[in-house]
């Protein structure tokens, strides 16, 4: 399996996924040009994938959404909340409904060779999920815009290969920030983003012996820094009580605006 960012951000989120026969791509939250470029890097073309699988309807997830399925006829996996929500989002344009397909959290679905695990998360959109896929014994989850995790998300992410996992802001950034307060309280809410300490704290519940590698992503452009986030999380890790320390794994933090963290496993 291979996992890829395309983007990931505040500003615009696309992953790719994919094993030699099959791939897929977690948001379109950037233009389809931007995607393209990105796939092209990883020589692929924008026609080889074979689905989109939609985590919520915020525009940094779907802003590309409707220029691939309108070119290309990509099938689009989404819970019935979030298709709703995504067909009252104009600026997507029209999609037609059959290229919708709907998915239920915790049911698995299969694209390709690949097992897909849609996880639902705490956050503030129509019906957000979380994904995780399988392809036999390998496994990686993409894992953001949640506010908070409990014991089932927890549970959902152990013995994992790979994980994608959102660090979106320093939480003295943010409130020393200019955001406004009720914005502010939107993302330290629970239905907002997790910050880098929970960030830490959730990854060093979900370690094990043969993790492989931990991508750090949507991080805030305004209420965070990739050195901060990184080192935030190693220190959350070398604080906890489990028997893993940062330097047991490799750990990135995935670029805004361009391709990165391309991870085989």
């Amino acid at each position: 399996m291979e996992l890829c960012s395309i983007a990931s951000g505040s500003s615009g989120n696309c992953i790719y996924v994919g094993t030699e026969g099959s791939h897929i791509l977690i948001d379109a939250g950037i233009s389809g040009k931007r995607i393209e470029e990105g796939l092209n890097s990883l020589e692929l073309k924008t026609a080889d994938i074979q689905g989109i699988l939609v985590t919520h309807e915020h525009i940094d997830h779907i802003a590309g959404l409707g220029v691939l399925a309108r070119r290309y006829g990509i099938p689009l996996y989404a819970t019935g909340g979030t298709i709703e929500a995504v067909k009252q989002t104009k600026s997507i344009g029209v999609i037609e409904d059959s290229l919708f397909c709907v998915i239920e959290p915790e049911t698995t679905f299969t694209i390709g060779d690949m097992t897909i695990e849609p996880i639902a998360i705490s956050h503030d959109a129509a019906a957000p999920v979380a994904y995780k896929i399988r392809q036999g014994e390998k496994s990686a989850a993409v894992m953001t815009d949640l506010g908070t995790y409990d014991e089932k998300i927890v549970q959902k992410l152990k013995q994992l290969d790979v994980l994608l996992l959102e660090a979106n802001h320093d939480v003295r950034m943010l409130q020393l920030g200019p955001y406004p307060y009720p914005l502010k309280q939107r993302i330290l809410g629970n239905k907002g983003h997790l910050s880098n300490e929970n960030s830490g704290r959730l990854l060093s519940e979900v370690l094990h012996d043969n993790f492989k590698t931990v991508i750090l992503g949507h991080l805030s452009k305004e209420n965070n820094y990739p050195d901060l986030a990184y080192e935030t999380v190693r220190v959350e890790v070398d604080m906890s009580d489990n028997p893993y320390r940062a330097d047991d794994f490799p750990m990135y933090v995935a670029k805004r605006d361009q391709l990165s963290c391309r991870v085989a496993f």
